[in-house]
């Protein structure tokens, strides 16, 4: 029921946006996305059982309001896990407000409705809330606070700090390296009921504009837990992968 109430409430509010004389001078663009990763890698945990998958998404985006799609398909079966091969295990939509206060301060404001789907999900969808705030200056720092309001016991609060650079290696040619920190809170739904640090990660990716449309993404990451409860529910990992991107 609760799915059927956000995916409504998705399509009443582009049926509105197409269907509004007012809205139809609103300037709408976005991107379409796909790639393809050795594992699905969210916070630390592997959630593909090391197996390959899948994930592509659609963003829309009007003014400072940004509706977006995402979703996690299986590319090979893991027995262990009870994960099948093309088995979409998760679907995502996020609603974001997002806004400069100043040339330093930026914010984002959303929320994130995981729907876990597949023969393997034993666990309830969910909602975060999430507050994003980054500074426009070097290394581009940012601090983000989730709440699971939805299916959290507890506080449901998880944290992350996260510091990035790129450079123009070329005309077409763009290199980023970046570092994030995250801080449990009792997020016991998806992260775990204890409050101390959990992961950092660092990363590295390659982005090459084919077009002025298409780019083609290479990225790898690193991720390790930080304290002794992280690292009894995390194991060190890597995940690496293409991405295809076509904007307009």
């Amino acid at each position: 029921m609760k799915k059927f109430i956000v995916v409504a409430l998705v399509m009443s509010l582009a049926l509105v946006a197409v269907s509004t004389p007012a809205m139809a001078a609103i300037e709408v663009e976005g991107d379409a996305y796909i790639g393809v990763f050795d594992k699905y890698l969210w916070r630390g945990f592997d959630l593909s059982g090391s197996k390959s998958v899948a994930q592509g998404g659609v963003d829309v985006t009007s003014g400072n309001f940004t509706l977006s799609y995402w979703t996690n398909v299986q590319l090979s079966t893991d027995n262990r896990e009870g994960l099948k091969s093309g088995e979409a295990t998760e679907n995502d939509i996020v609603i974001d407000y997002s806004r400069d206060i100043n040339d330093l301060v930026s914010i984002s404001v959303g929320n994130i409705y995981y729907m876990l789907d597949g023969d393997s999900a034993d666990l309830p969808d969910t909602n975060e809330l999430y507050l994003t705030v980054g500074l426009s200056t070097i290394l581009e720092p940012s601090v983000t606070v989730y709440y699971d309001w939805d299916e959290a016991d507890d506080n449901g609060l998880y944290y992350t700090a996260s510091v990035g650079h790129s450079f123009d290696l070329s005309e077409k040619l763009s290199l980023s390296l970046g570092a994030l920190v995250g801080y449990n809170d009792k997020s016991d739904y998806a992260v775990g009921a204890y409050s101390d640090w959990h992961n950092y990660e660092l990363s590295v990716g390659a982005d090459f504009a084919v077009t002025d449309q298409v780019t083609v993404s290479t990225s790898f990451l690193f991720s390790e837990g930080i304290s002794n409860a992280a690292r009894d529910a995390i194991d060190s990992e890597t995940v690496g992968g293409v991405t295809v991107t076509l904007a307009f």
